[in-house]
């Protein structure tokens, strides 16, 4: 059995991005091994995808480790770097499909677009070397809730780089908002941004019980954002699964501009996206002061946007009532 090796070594919203070309890679060699190297604790994610075999877990560029026999095809969908090329070149493949490395001249994938969605991105490498690819193929079928939170709307507390945190004060603002609205509202986050979320809900009087941040694991998060009414975030992990499960958002752009990762455009009806134009430094150890350029009430007036189409929604779909 031929066995393909697919480094993606990045976090959650890289890997969602890439679901549509892991899909395509498994359609057109649908009785080839498919390896993923990537983070392992991104493996329930990875499941729901359906579309990999096995898993080598890869933290980070220089952690990828293969003891097996060199794979036939290494599709690097990490990125050009000339690291990323020399982790896949370690592990002796038949043929790399990179996009081009001018160290790598060998290589002939094509040149790599900065301004690009980052869904397109991987299904243009793939189809350079005449695998078709569904870009509208992104959706994962949501997970088992063990806890149910369903209809509530979730706050996102956090982001993985400091420029893309909106300020804990305004998203307190907008908590607040929603318990005016008799809205059940939960924060999420990771366990680094659990101390975030607890002054975010003593600020807007939110109950303990309601910071779910630190407290669950990938699986129950996914589980949440997909039963989830509305989901509030930045650019985020979080704000990629909301839209694989179709899951309303209000999301918070910057410094990075929506059209390289937010939802595609074909799934615009279900998003409301927020950027105030402005590209910025997205290793910056302050938020973006594009993203403080979007204020509070700003937000507001998106979330109650969102929810009255969200009511309208169900309205429609609600069954007739039989009088008398």
């Amino acid at each position: 059995m031929a066995v393909v090796l697919v480094l993606q070594a990045r976090g959650l919203g890289d890997l969602l991005t890439a679901v549509p070309a892991l899909r395509a890679l498994r359609r057109a060699r649908p009785h080839d091994h498919i390896t993923l190297a990537a983070p392992h604790r991104l493996k329930p994610i990875v499941d729901l995808i359906a579309s990999v075999d096995t898993m080598v877990p890869t933290a980070e560029l220089g952690d990828l480790r293969w003891d097996a026999p060199g794979p036939q095809l290494a599709v690097n969908l990490h990125g050009p770097s000339t690291e990323s090329i020399v982790q896949l070149e370690k592990t002796a493949p038949g043929r790399i499909l990179s996009y081009h490395n001018p160290a790598f001249p060998e290589l002939s994938g094509p040149e790599w677009q900065t301004d690009m969605h980052h869904v397109d991105r991987w299904c243009h490498l793939l189809e350079s070397d005449g695998i078709v690819a569904d870009r509208r193929n992104l959706g994962l079928v949501p997970p088992v809730a063990t806890t149910s939170h369903r209809d509530c709307v979730v706050v996102h507390v956090g982001a993985g780089a400091p420029a893309r945190r909106w300020p804990a004060d305004r998203f307190a603002a907008v908590v607040r908002h929603l318990l005016v609205l008799g809205r059940e509202v939960v924060l999420t986050g990771d366990e680094y941004e659990r101390e975030v979320a607890l002054n975010i809900a003593a600020r807007a009087g939110l109950p303990i019980s309601r910071v779910l941040a630190g407290d669950q694991n990938l699986i129950e998060l996914a589980a949440t954002i997909a039963e989830a009414g509305l989901v509030i975030s930045g650019d985020t992990g979080v704000a990629h699964l909301a839209t694989a499960f179709g899951t309303r958002t209000v999301l918070l752009f910057g410094p990075t501009p929506p059209r390289w990762g937010g939802p595609p455009p074909h799934l615009l009806n279900r998003h409301a996206v927020l950027w105030a134009g402005q590209l910025g430094d997205p290793y910056a150890d302050t938020p973006d002061p594009g993203l403080l350029r979007i204020g509070v009430t700003e937000v507001i007036n998106a979330v109650d946007k969102q929810l009255n189409n969200a009511s309208a929604t169900q309205s429609r779909r609600a069954p007739y009532r039989r009088v008398g």
